[in-house]
């Protein structure tokens, strides 16, 4: 890169965090109303852009098709009529959340008559570099907003005609609210130069750094991030079946945690199977995995138990395939099964099937993943199905927010405290 490019891509990114902290002080006063009639409106302008929208994301799939994306990036990349409405009906769940801002968390009074008040308030202004998905510029936009924050975004090559035309749309519901435009910017340019950048030089305007995507990518910002970083690793996903485990609902759940949708990081990459129920549970699941088109490697037992199966290798346990590839490795119980999780897992999603409640409550109290889930799919593991209206992304850290992140875990507190003339003794 050029002195000069790189000189050009400084300015505009030093001027787009200067504008974010101005919009960020009008943000963290505006009333709820204002707020949601953004989002309001944008839901609306999404809905009639659909045209203009498809348009734009035919250019990002061609452009994808030709640099060989792998089917399930397609997916995460394609709109459709459907996905497009889901985007708008997300915007409108969100409009209708409770605003977190000023909300008083907790509160008491002190033996000296002072009342003492922790407030949520927003986080300021928020970075957020994301790949492929272009819905998550509706959703991060939106989620910000609502939370009083405003918001940097800088999402993936693949999806960049696709965000700029529902970054529009954002924008248009700011104008009609009479919010600063500057509350949800969009970086214009798909240098990685400019992601380098506001990692390393704007901690005087970005507050905190939020990277949705790949392994690489968030190993990257974790790296050379200067603010902290709110951190949402791989999803490398596990469902154990136990052999308390009622058959037709362990194969319906593990055939909807793998194959509902593979690219997204709530689909199941690992089954583990209780050794006891290798005769009865595995062939009902593997037959309905292997007619759905997954692959399956297992371990040695799985290997002998079904020809069908790769062998998997040590790799196995530890890659999010993000295609129809399952691993299965068939274990010695409950015990077994969290002592796989505990090392080979990312703290993402895990997912227990059984009816013995006793094995359900030891997965609970043993695993220490974001999400815990028992007799449901691990394709649950989404902010929208939280009743979140949308999300972020899946935070896998145990610094400030954990699972979905929305609204209210883009937020911080103060405390207010009141009183009538206390003075401190000497």
């Amino acid at each position: 890169m050029s002195k000069e490019m790189a000189q050009d891509i400084a300015r505009t990114m030093l001027a787009m965090g200067k504008a974010a902290r101005a919009a960020a002080a009008a943000l963290a006063c505006a009333d709820t109303a204002a707020k949601n009639m953004a989002l309001l409106t944008a839901a609306e302008s999404i809905e009639a852009s659909s045209a203009v929208i498809l348009s734009a994301n035919k250019l990002d799939m061609e452009a994808a098709v030709k640099k060989g994306l792998s089917g399930s990036m397609l997916d995460r990349l394609l709109l459709n009529k459907g996905r497009i409405k889901a985007m708008a009906d997300g915007l409108l769940a969100i409009a209708e959340l409770d605003d977190p801002i000023n909300d008083v968390i907790a509160e008491w009074d002190r033996p000296n008559g002072l009342r003492i008040q922790r407030v949520r308030v927003p986080l300021g202004v928020i970075g957020i570099i994301y790949e492929s998905r272009p819905n998550v510029t509706a959703d991060a936009g939106a989620l910000c907003l609502k939370s009083g924050n405003a918001v940097i975004l800088r999402g993936g090559t693949e999806s960049f005609h696709s965000s700029k035309a529902i970054h529009a749309c954002l924008q248009e519901g700011l104008r009609a609210a009479g919010l600063p435009e500057a509350s949800i910017q969009m970086v214009a340019t798909t240098s990685r130069d400019a992601v380098g950048f506001m990692l390393s030089s704007m901690q005087q305007f970005v507050d905190v750094i939020v990277p949705r995507g790949g392994k690489s990518l968030i190993a990257r910002v974790q790296a050379d991030a200067r603010v902290p970083v709110i951190g949402h690793l791989e999803g490398l996903c596990h469902v154990y079946v136990d052999a308390s485990a009622d058959i037709t609902m362990a194969t319906e759940i593990v055939l909807n945690a793998k194959m509902r949708r593979t690219g997204i990081c709530g689909a199941a990459e690992t089954l583990l199977i209780d050794r006891k129920a290798l005769a009865t549970h595995y062939p009902v699941i593997a037959d309905a995995l292997y007619a759905a088109g997954c692959e399956l490697r297992g371990d040695a037992d799985i290997c002998s138990a079904d020809s069908r199966a790769v062998g998997a290798t040590d790799e196995d346990w530890s890659t999010e395939y993000l295609e129809a590839i399952l691993a299965v490795k068939a274990v010695d119980g409950i015990d077994a099964a969290i002592e796989h999780i505990q090392h080979y897992g990312s703290g993402h999603t895990e997912c227990v099937i059984a009816e013995d409640a006793v094995v359900a409550e030891r997965f609970f109290h043993n695993l220490d993943s974001a999400i815990l889930l028992h007799n449901a799919s691990t394709q649950f593991a989404d902010g929208g199905e939280f009743g979140m209206g949308a999300e972020i992304g899946i935070a896998t850290g145990r610094i400030h927010a954990r699972g979905p992140v929305g609204a209210e875990q883009l937020t911080s507190y103060k405390y207010q405290v009141s009183g009538s003339g206390q003075t401190r003794p000497v």
